[in-house]
């Protein structure tokens, strides 16, 4: 059953991702601003996070980029559908600019292995497709708790990727696996910016804020040597689609064995990224409602809850 309503799902979502891009520019862009007069969750802690990560904003400009943002999440939607339900070369063929690339092919060819860092930053998708392109490669998620959607996902993936990507669980199991990858000199993927279970993360500054970071990352890169790059594909400003691949050596310090000065790295280069285009990268998620213990800090979200 669950095969089927995945079947199902694929089905609308390849009908959605075959619109033509101006129809689905208008529906992503539509999207954003429902969520935004409809007051949703992920609007108000988008609009939270912007007055926490960028308190220096004017209100005016606060408001136009997170009516930016919440149109970039809406089209990200859409464009997510159409990047799983169409052919990789022509998916590829929307990287119009590429940047770094050779540091990634220096990295490979190198052979201590590669960590992609991954924030959730332009569309990563297209980027786990122009990855898989070049080389296999783990990429570590939390599988969906609904089984129709963790079917849909195994789904729309292998069909991009032609298999080459393998899905590694979250766990002991996927974690000694990512380690076997490193050390045959393979390529793992890892969205950086996800809030931790508590005791597999330290808390290390994000935007001047002390923010619960994984230690997985840091921990992988101290004992494997393997090179960190941290990429995203971003999209260009234009009436058309297109995106911009960039790849950047990660900041000095992510080998630290010192967890906290490495876990301190690996959010400065999520926010060297998130600074580059503000409105691309995902204020939709909660990142500092855990506070450091014994700070006496409320959780920035609480007075949200009531709203959504």
């Amino acid at each position: 059953m669950a095969r089927f309503l995945a079947s199902l799902l694929y089905a609308a979502a390849a009908a959605a991702g075959r619109l033509p891009w101006p129809a689905q520019r208008a529906l992503g862009n539509a999207l954003g601003g429902l969520a935004r007069a409809l007051g949703t969750r992920e609007s108000v802690v988008a609009l939270r996070n912007l007055e926490l990560a960028l308190p220096g904003l004017e209100p005016g400009a606060r408001a136009a980029l997170h009516r930016e943002v919440m149109r970039t999440t809406g089209r990200q939607m859409v464009e997510t559908l159409r990047l799983w339900t169409r052919p990789p070369a022509g998916n590829l063929a929307l990287i119009a600019e590429s940047h770094g690339e050779d540091l990634f092919d220096a990295a490979l060819a190198a052979g201590r292995g590669v960590i992609v860092a991954a924030p959730h930053h332009g569309n990563w998708e297209l980027l786990n497709q122009w990855l898989a392109a070049r080389t296999p490669l783990a990429i570590l998620y939390k599988p969906p708790e609904s089984k129709v959607g963790e079917a849909f996902l195994r789904r729309v993936r292998a069909d991009a990727d032609a298999a080459r990507i393998i899905q590694v669980p979250a766990g002991g199991p996927g974690i000694r696996q990512l380690y076997r990858t490193l050390k045959d000199g393979g390529v793992v993927g890892i969205l950086p910016d996800q809030q931790p279970k508590a005791g597999d993360g330290v808390f290390a500054p994000f935007f001047g804020i002390q923010a619960l970071t994984m230690t997985l990352l840091s921990r992988l890169a101290e004992r494997s040597g393997a090179t960190v790059l941290f990429a995203c594909c971003e999209r260009l400003e234009g009436e058309g689609l297109a995106y911009a691949l960039r790849i950047d050596a990660a900041p000095g310090g992510i080998h630290d064995p010192d967890i906290a000065a490495s876990a301190a790295a690996l959010n400065a280069g999520v926010e060297a990224m998130a600074r580059r285009a503000p409105a691309q990268y995902q204020w939709t998620y909660k990142r500092f409602k855990a506070r450091p213990p014994g700070s006496g800090e409320p959780n920035p979200y609480l007075d949200l809850e009531g709203r959504r």
